[in-house]
């Protein structure tokens, strides 16, 4: 696995878990790491998504607005107060769910939301919009090592629906990062809730019981018809949701089923019938490798798991259950659990693989308070929390900033944490 960043702007984190592998980790990110001096400065930010830097000192906040069909915004932030510097408002989107930004390799910013994605400059100046075939939500995109945008409709139920007909097969899009335009499309035969991953120009998609790897060669976007992984096997298991391309496999936890179901806070909204897992998925072999988090009924995820290869550690969560999980792993698929905590986490992780430790958080579903929480990935120690201002639960992205700065967004709010 090379793990390329071509496409993507040389930032510390341009784009939604730091690339399309979606490692989520950053050399040094934790560096002289100190809770006793740990601050945290926030501001109400309603649809807040995700963070991601440019150049050096820019720093773009990407959300969106709150009607069931809407619009999305950008705003370049001051990188220690959050206060907003520029803003682009009211850019066209569609029915409602988490989309995503990222600074593209030519300097500019590319944002996907509802069935419409945008390139703006730096300076927040609209220079492309194109609207996407169907009228469902995109939720987010890759872009490959020669500047292509890969992007896909979301195929799950949306908040206020119920389950009923199931959806269409995923259409994958590759765009001409400069117009827009489409220039090559994919069809597979399950829908896909999780977004994309990909590694060089293999992109791989994590559809509602199958894992699948398409190839784009230049020109078209290739289904590997001998890489079509079933990986729901279990009587009660549902879906699962975005995958880390990590150590030769694909990553994910299952149960993903009543994510629509977020009332501010995961806790307790699970209905899914078996355990919820930490799925391996061999990318040479195919091979299915399941550990459970918990063991209990009612599990809920919306996200990835976090992996150091390095380390061999994989940690996983429940956020229907409130449990964080630790797994020792290996190459051959093995999976022993090393620790476990009692933690209501939901959002996106991110290791710093020099010194081992990682941000999670701690959502206080009483008192109505998110607290951002330092671990050890090798031991679960406590290494410091504090409130991050934020009453929602965050489902979305963390992000690295310049310097001793993390940064995370909730629905209501978006925070710093320095030290």
């Amino acid at each position: 696995m090379n793990g390329s960043m071509d496409g993507y702007w040389p930032s510390p984190w341009p784009a939604e878990d730091n690339g399309p592998s979606r490692k989520a980790a950053s050399v040094g990110a934790f560096a002289d790491w100190s809770g006793d001096s740990a601050e945290v400065v926030s501001r109400d930010a309603h649809g807040a998504t995700m963070i991601v830097l440019r150049a050096p000192g820019e720093v773009f906040l990407h959300g969106h607005h709150v009607d069931e069909r809407t619009t999305c915004w950008v705003e370049r932030i001051d990188p220690t107060t959050l206060e907003t510097q520029a803003r682009i408002d009211d850019l066209p989107g569609g029915r409602r769910w988490p989309g995503g930004i990222a600074a593209h390799a030519d300097g500019s910013l590319i944002v996907a939301f509802g069935r419409h994605i945008h390139r703006i400059t730096a300076d927040l100046e609209l220079v492309a919009t194109q609207q996407l075939p169907r009228d469902r939500p995109y939720n987010s995109f890759v872009i490959l090592p020669g500047g292509q945008l890969v992007t896909k409709d979301f195929g799950g139920l949306l908040p206020g629906e119920s389950a009923g007909e199931k959806l269409p097969g995923t259409q994958l899009l590759v765009l001409d990062p400069v117009t827009l335009e489409t220039i090559a499309s994919a069809d597979l035969p399950e829908p896909s809730i999780a977004r994309l991953s990909a590694d060089g120009n293999n992109v791989y998609v994590v559809g509602d019981e199958s894992l699948f790897r398409l190839a784009w060669n230049g020109t078209d976007l290739v289904p590997d018809e001998d890489f079509v992984v079933r990986y729901r096997t279990i009587p009660g298991q549902t879906h699962g949701w975005d995958a880390v391309l990590a150590g030769g496999a694909a990553w994910f936890l299952d149960n993903g089923a009543g994510a629509e179901n977020y009332a501010g806070t995961f806790r307790g909204v699970g209905l899914n019938e078996a355990p919820l897992h930490l799925v391996r998925v061999a990318l040479d072999s195919g091979e299915v490798t399941l550990g459970e988090i918990c063991g209990l009924p009612g599990g809920v995820i919306a996200n990835p798991p976090l992996i150091d290869v390095d380390r061999g550690i994989a940690v996983g969560y429940d956020s229907g259950n409130g449990i964080m999980t630790a797994f020792d792993i290996d190459s051959t698929g093995g999976m022993a659990r090393r620790w476990s905590v009692e933690q209501n986490h939901a959002s996106h992780l991110i290791l710093d693989p020099a010194s081992g430790l990682m941000l999670s958080a701690h959502h206080d579903n009483v008192g109505w308070m998110e607290q951002l929480v330092v671990r050890d990935i090798s031991t679960g120690e406590d290494k410091g929390r504090i409130d991050s201002g934020s009453p929602l639960q965050s489902v979305v992205f963390p992000s690295v900033g310049f310097g001793r700065m993390i940064y995370t967004c909730s629905f209501s709010t978006v925070s710093a944490l320095s030290w």
